[in-house]
């Protein structure tokens, strides 16, 4: 489906991608590259990594909070690609102050900066946590926004600052709200992406934990089509400013253990434990006005893909 909105006719010049060698950011980073786009990455490599990056990208190694930093990097920057985040909703609650610092003082300090450059559009990288516990299903945009973590509130207050002050400068802002992403590159935490977490469990030999019941539903998006999303969303010219980064379809966290158990051909126990404070009920994306403004739709499957990030984190494991 084309968009119904013309994209735009000026290809920017020079991106800036916050977060850039991180899981998502370093795939966005390597589309912008791809299309001879001068694209700078700011990170202080806590969670990216340097060798995520394209050679032909430029690395400034700092922190978003940091001022003079910021100044640097936005010198000739026509679109800003803000990915830069502390990404968790369990260690939101034990580490509060820190992801209030980074996700809505990071966001703010970004934004007072960009007053006085040429940046044109501002993209920001949001999240399904700033819905919480679904009132129905699939969640659409207009969704209450109600979170249930200190993460969704982070990431709901930085969409109201891009939101305000991008308007107020006359630059065009994109919400994109990412479902539950997966693929190569993501980190190991205990916190963050249930399918890497449950990878490595397997590797291991050791029992898969599953917080409830494990009937609680996700919408899995291939990283891939997270970054092809967000490209699309630099190009879009229309009025429309939030739209849903997901497949439209969920799966329930047992089935998942089984096609990876099955995929990995492991025979381990599911472990089952109490359920996670924050953690949202179940969680589909409708992904329509993105397919009918952005153009957008997803082209890859849970099953089609979950071959190629086992084979991923079975060769990180080994290096």
């Amino acid at each position: 489906m084309k968009p119904t909105n013309p994209t735009n006719p000026s290809k920017p010049k020079t991106a800036l991608v916050t977060g850039g060698a991180g899981f998502i950011g370093s795939h966005v980073v390597e589309r912008l590259v791809q299309r001879g786009i001068k694209t700078v990455v700011l990170d202080d490599l806590s969670v990216g990594k340097k060798e995520n990056l394209p050679e032909a990208s430029e690395l400034v190694i700092g922190d978003i909070c940091d001022p003079l930093v910021v100044k640097s990097v936005l010198d000739g920057v026509d679109v800003v690609f803000h990915l830069a985040a502390r990404v968790s909703i369990r260690d939101s609650f034990r580490g509060l102050v820190e992801d209030a610092g980074t996700n809505v003082m990071g966001t703010v300090n970004l934004l007072k900066h960009i007053e006085e450059t040429g940046v044109k559009k501002f993209i920001y990288a949001s999240s399904m946590a700033t819905y919480g516990d679904s009132n129905y299903l699939p969640i659409d945009e207009k969704h209450p926004l109600d979170p249930t973590s200190p993460y969704g509130i982070s990431k709901l207050a930085g969409e109201k600052y891009v939101l305000c002050s991008c308007r107020h400068h006359g630059i065009e802002p994109v919400i994109l709200r990412y479902f539950n992403t997966y693929g190569p590159r993501q980190t190991q935490t205990p916190y963050v992406g249930v399918i890497t977490i449950f990878i490595h469990k397997l590797l291991n030999e050791e029992d898969l934990p599953i917080f409830g019941t494990g009937s609680q539903v996700r919408d899995f998006i291939n990283v891939e089509d997270v970054a092809e999303a967000t490209l699309l969303a630099m190009d879009y010219q229309g009025a429309t400013n939030t739209f849903n980064v997901g497949t439209g379809t969920g799966t329930d966290i047992n089935t998942l253990s089984e096609i990876l158990k099955d995929a990995m051909n492991k025979s381990v126990r599911l472990n089952y434990l109490s359920e996670q404070p924050g953690e949202p009920s179940d969680s589909i994306a409708d992904i329509s006005l993105a397919k009918r403004e952005l153009g957008f739709t997803p082209r890859w499957s849970l099953r089609e893909k979950l071959p190629e990030v086992v084979e991923w984190n079975i060769r990180k494991q080994t290096q």
